[in-house]
């Protein structure tokens, strides 16, 4: 299946040979064919780190095989020279066998595709103009935000470079829409590392990067709405960064081979802050493209924020696990744009849509459940599945579902004459609602909504109903809530490490669009995924590099954990989809709380080398943490560690019958004179115990240590519970800070 996806983005062309020239050049359309792009990773040789882009470029090229040394065809796709020691070549399935024998090849695999992971943010997690973080870091001034995406509308007004200053003089990029150093001083830089699309500048086709390099770090952008409503003044977290863009995916998915050349062009281009929403499976870090160039990144200084992934509610569907990056899920905002379902008999049932049709009466109207009938395609209100269903002037009820996108659906129902559409959740949507641009009048309603809608309609004979639009609301108590679709952990790859690391809005997120779908100006769309949540984390940390140039990636990661909200607006434990406390595995740390990340008290680092010993710890070979850290690594002359031992600021624990300790080190990033008293939550059926209870500190940047003892108690105490939570929060005896971390322990 794998190598069929693959097969089908190799570029065809076809001509008709009507000359020698063209016949040859069939030929190699017909050899082009049998080709898969492989990614091959190589032992770096001697002196590499010196030789010219060039030499280095030449020196993979002879390692191709004979067969593939054409002047037809240019096997060799990309040269990686900061993420890995490798190459990406087209070769045949044949081709890349007999290099696997070659003493310089460590390995050779066909690359996957991932897949996309897919403004009153601001103003709700504290951001407005004049107030500290944004003031202090200069709303994000000289910093470089790298967006690795499916390239940009570069004339949008978010990305006007219009009082913007130069970039910095590290900027070594450039822009291939005006073949100059930058396209302006807000877009310092746009590539493209796809080759086989339309057209090769990186323009944005799907949409897609436009608005998660605006969420990142568009400019004020006045009178931004969607069909009338979320009106107001857009803008990213970082308004004032310098955006660098990297095309890297297009409509059918993101190649794998053009994301590691895109975060290998980024590092070199010297950008601070990379930001990926989009992801796979999970792969083992030594074979995992991102992480592999992440890793490169962070020892660059260069922060990475990844999405988690959309395959939630269940456990363990993560994407991008590796603990060097900031693994961010999806949570809502407490703005609304409310469109109701009202029956018959008087009950409303709240919902969501962005398409809100003045001219639609709110006369009640006959309803009708396509599905009544047990076809499982009309409930799904499927393609050409009402056309023998009598929906004409009807309110009709559709269910999510059955892999057709939530605006087909609408489509179908207006194709067959519906007035308007109620579409409920399935089960395991819970309570999360979308405010989709439909194409007609709808409201997208919970799960238990559609069951009562279901039950009333076969209640009687004669069942109506209307929708009602009420426009933005703000205020939702409830949140931040988090979406049902958000990947949940416990980790795959690592699982003493706790992921998500962090939630931030990814749920009905207004932001930049390349063409307008309501005909204003400037083009808006509200879409949701975890790919909305990682810019806003990514852009936050822009304003935290700002604020705070020394710190290191970890030490950025670590302000955003540890100062997270426990707690949604009513002071009440963040829920789930569903309406129940939400758990550790979709929370993480909890939501961001940028205001308390710019100045955290304690930070919990890590420098690039401290993974070797945890990379051996997980079983690694020499060669694989090898490729990982782009060095010579022998795991017999390092003392590993334990995955929990690595000094993250979160524990992830499996607990069996014996004890276990770890310690932690915590960095003094506050005042010079301050004492921290340890506060313990343990989890159920777990006894903890803290030493010292107390840190004093006389330094800022000095660092002091703790030993945590996880103690199991009698196994009747766990209940019917497989795994548990608790956390260990140091606080200041000044009151002035609280630096909480998050423990889960799942029982063996």
């Amino acid at each position: 299946m794998e190598l069929t996806l693959l097969l089908a983005f190799v570029f065809i062309l076809t001509f008709c040979a009507t000359s020698a020239q063209e016949a040859m050049e069939m030929v190699v359309e017909n050899e082009s064919n049998l080709l898969t792009t492989y990614i091959v990773y190589v032992q770096k040789p001697q002196g590499e780190d010196s030789l010219q882009y060039d030499d280095l470029h030449g020196w993979y090229n002879s390692l191709l095989p004979e067969s593939a040394k054409t002047q037809n065809q240019q096997r060799l796709v990309f040269s990686y020279r900061n993420v890995v020691s490798g190459f990406a070549a087209k070769l045949t399935a044949e081709e890349a066998k007999s290099m696997q024998g070659r003493e310089e090849v460590v390995s050779i695999r066909a690359e996957r595709i991932l897949s996309l992971h897919t403004t009153h943010s601001p103003g709700f997690m504290g951001l407005q103009t004049g107030f500290p973080l944004w003031r202090g870091s200069n709303y994000g001034k000289g910093i470089i935000v790298g967006v690795l995406d499916t390239g940009i509308n570069p004339s949008h007004p978010s990305f006007s470079g219009e009082g913007m200053p130069s970039p910095p003089a590290k900027w070594k990029g450039h822009c291939e829409f005006t073949k100059q150093r930058t396209c302006n001083n807000k877009l310092i830089g746009a590539r493209s590392f796809v080759k086989n699309s339309s057209r090769d500048l990186p323009f944005d086709d799907v949409g897609h990067g436009t608005h998660t390099a605006s969420t990142a770090a568009g400019r004020f952008v006045q009178g931004a709405s969607i069909f009338g409503n979320a009106n107001g003044t857009a803008s990213g977290m970082a308004p004032f960064a310098h955006l660098a863009i990297y095309k890297v995916c297009q409509l059918d998915g993101c190649y794998e081979s053009a994301i590691i050349a895109g975060m290998d062009a980024a590092i070199e281009d010297g950008v601070d802050i990379l930001s990926l929403s989009l992801g796979g499976p999970p792969f083992e870090f030594f074979e995992d493209s991102i992480a592999l160039g992440a890793f490169a990144a962070i020892r660059n200084g260069i922060f990475v924020s990844c999405s988690a992934g959309n395959e939630g509610p269940g456990y363990s569907t993560l994407s991008n696990e590796a603990p060097w990056i900031l693994t961010v899920g999806a949570s809502s905002i407490d703005r609304k744009i409310s469109a109701s379902a009202k029956l018959g008999n008087g009950k409303e049932f709240h919902g969501e849509s962005a398409f809100q049709p003045k001219d639609f009466a709110p006369t009640l109207l006959p309803l009708v459940y396509a599905g009544k009938n047990g076809n499982e395609s009309c409930a799904f209100c499927a393609p050409g599945s009402l056309e023998s269903v009598d929906v004409q002037g009807k309110v009709v009820l559709c269910e999510i579902g059955g892999d057709i996108a939530r605006i087909d659906k609408g489509q179908e129902v207006k194709n067959a004459g519906g007035a308007a559409m109620i579409l409920m959740n399935s089960e395991i949507r819970g309570y999360t609602t979308l405010a989709d641009p439909h194409v007609l009048p709808a409201a997208h309603v919970s799960y238990h909504a559609g069951l009562e809608i279901k039950e009333y309609i076969n209640s009687t004979s004669a069942p109506t109903a209307t929708v009602l639009f009420r426009g933005t609301i703000i205020g939702d108590p409830f949140a931040p809530v988090v979406a049902s679709f958000s990947s949940r952990g416990p980790n795959n790859v690592s699982p003493g490490i706790l992921k998500p690391d962090i939630i931030g809005p990814g749920l009905n997120i207004l932001a930049a669009w390349p063409v307008s779908l309501d005909h204003a100006f400037p083009p808006m769309n509200m879409i949701s995924g975890t790919s909305m949540s990682c810019p806003h984390l990514s852009g936050i940390a822009a304003l935290l590099k700002n604020s705070h140039p020394d710190w290191s990636p970890a030490a950025i990661k670590s302000a955003i954990m540890t100062t997270a909200h426990k707690a949604n607006l009513e002071g009440e434990p963040i829920l789930d989809q569903w309406l129940e406390p939400a758990d550790v595995f979709a929370t993480g740390s909890g939501h961001v709380n940028p205001l308390q990340a710019n100045d955290p008290g304690l930070i919990y680092d890590i420098e690039p080398n401290d993974y070797i010993p945890y990379l051996c710890g997980l079983g690694y070979t020499d060669k694989q943490v090898g490729t990982i850290l782009q060095q010579k690594v022998r795991c017999s002359e390092v003392k590993i560690i334990q995955e929990a031992q690595l000094n993250y600021p979160s524990f992830s624990i499996e607990m069996g019958n014996t004890s276990q300790s770890y310690t932690r080190t915590v960095t003094n990033v506050g005042p010079a004179n301050s004492t921290y008293v340890v506060e313990v939550e343990a989890p159920l059926a777990v006894e903890m115990s803290i030493s010292p209870a107390t840190l004093t500190f006389q330094e800022v940047k000095e660092k002091l240590t703790y030993l945590v003892e996880f103690i199991p108690e009698d196994e009747s105490l766990r209940g019917n519970n497989t795994f548990v939570q608790g956390s260990i929060k140091w606080v200041s005896l000044s009151g002035e800070y609280s630096v909480s971390i998050p423990i889960s322990v799942i029982f063996n």
